[in-house]
């Protein structure tokens, strides 16, 4: 059954009432809060929130040859090994392209001439207010690699088309890279047949 749009419908309209907040864990990167709320039926409840302190960002660079590199390493919530596209965090108040240009050259020592943002995304919109955005990186130069302390990682150079197949086929798994590698496909196939 397909279903239209009611567009009488108030998209801005907040269902829910918050009776009150309150703060149950903080630290330098998340906060957890817990609403007493009023629930969209009228009923009373809790909704829990994770508030993150920083945009999630990454990129997906490509060079002339249609390669891209893809970052390795553990995952501790998952207890999982994870490839993903670059990928860090950029403080809210920060522009997210300067973010986006200093994960890329920490985490590969590449740096890009040409940027698209291609992607703006809500990680786990149930739990979380966190927002990331995608960028795609071209004509790329290479330097060295400025990883963080606690970043164990791999960098693994492969055409996007692998990459994209890794997605489709669940071995990657991270959303945000998911998202990125078939977004960036899409927007370099539809450049080319604009062209």
């Amino acid at each position: 059954m397909h279903h239209v749009p009611d567009h009488a419908f108030d998209e801005t309209r907040n269902p829910w009432q918050v009776v009150r907040t309150e703060i149950k864990y903080n630290n330098p990167w998340i906060s957890v809060r817990e609403d007493q709320v009023i629930n969209p039926a009228g009923g009373p409840g809790i909704y829990g929130v994770v508030s993150m302190k920083n945009k999630a960002l990454g990129i997906v660079p490509v060079d002339a040859d249609g390669n891209t590199w893809l970052v390795g390493q553990y995952r501790y919530p998952l207890n999982e090994y994870s490839w993903e596209i670059p990928m860090g965090g950029g403080l809210v108040e920060h522009d997210i392209l300067e973010s986006a240009q200093r994960e890329l050259r920490e985490e590969t020592g590449m740096t890009a001439r040409r940027w698209t943002n291609i992607a703006r995304l809500h990680t786990s919109n149930s739990v979380t207010d966190e927002e990331g955005f995608v960028f795609l990186a071209e004509e790329l130069e290479h330097g060295d690699v400025e990883p963080e302390e606690t970043e164990e990682l791999r960098l693994w150079k492969l055409p996007l088309a692998e990459a994209v197949q890794m997605a489709m086929d669940n071995r990657i798994t991270d959303a945000i890279s998911v998202i990125g590698l078939l977004k960036a496909e899409r927007t370099l196939q539809a450049r080319k047949q604009n062209t």
